[in-house]
């Protein structure tokens, strides 16, 4: 998955503006980062361990993740192959590869040919666009996989739902508030990024290749309130959030 007018200069300059873009939804992005980092080395045993990144995109979390446990393993899964490329490309060595896979499909976890049992599975701002039910699955998979003591990390704006509109407005309002106190909120958005890569020539043949986007319709969304419901259904003896500024969250569980 690589391409002669893709250079490693021009993958990282891109991961670099990705990460931009994605300060201007989450200001305490790196926060985020930080409190997953911590979650891991608090809980996880082994000092190599075996970490599994759901939704990698462009490798950020994976790439926090390598520097800070610098005996990792991270294999990480995704659909789109131009983020996959940047990822391998800003990331590949003996301690990171991708998978190009679904995640609502069956069979993603054989895809990745895991060595051995994975001691986390984790996820920063990517799990959202799953619908509830293949959320459910998702989560149970993960569980199924994990030994006791294993963990399910994710990172993300996860919302109240019909119980709390309130309560989602107030944290859409407080994420929306710091940006504007960190300056983050001027930053270029999600579309405005996707536009520059459509007329980047070094990514012209990804964009080709990813055929304009995947579709990811969410009509029936998650709460925060299902992620803890389906870890528990799941087999997860303990789940919770565990960091949350307005509605960005970091939800935990332990197997």
């Amino acid at each position: 998955m690589t391409t002669s007018k893709l250079d490693m200069s021009r993958a990282r300059y891109w991961v670099g503006r990705w990460d931009r873009q994605q300060e201007h939804y989450m200001p305490d992005r790196e926060q985020r980062f930080e409190v997953i980092g911590d979650v891991l080395t608090e809980l996880v045993d082994r000092m190599d361990p075996l970490i599994v990144d759901l939704g990698v995109g462009p490798g950020t979390l994976s790439d926090r993740l390598l520097t800070r446990m610098p005996a990792a393993t991270i294999v990480g899964v995704d659909v789109d192959p131009l983020l996959l490329t940047l990822a391998e490309m800003t990331l590949g060595s003996p301690r990171f590869r991708t998978v190009n896979a679904d995640l609502r499909e069956r069979d993603w976890l054989d895809s990745l040919r895991l060595h051995r049992v994975p001691d986390a599975f984790v996820s920063t701002t990517a799990l959202h666009w799953m619908n509830r039910e293949p959320l459910r699955a998702l989560i149970r998979t993960c569980a199924d996989a994990l030994a006791p003591g294993g963990l399910f990390v994710d990172g993300d704006h996860l919302h109240e739902g019909a119980a709390g509109p309130r309560l989602d407005a107030l944290g859409e309002a407080m994420t929306a508030r710091r940006a504007q106190r960190m300056g983050t909120a001027s930053t270029e958005d999600w579309d405005a990024w996707w536009a520059a890569v459509g007329h980047a020539p070094e990514l012209a043949d990804l964009v080709r290749l990813r055929d304009g986007g995947f579709a990811h319709p969410v009509d029936d969304r998650p709460t925060v309130h299902d992620y803890i419901a389906f870890a528990r259904e799941a087999g997860f003896v303990e789940s919770g959030i565990v960091w949350q500024y307005g509605d960005d969250r970091v939800v935990v569980g332990i197997r």
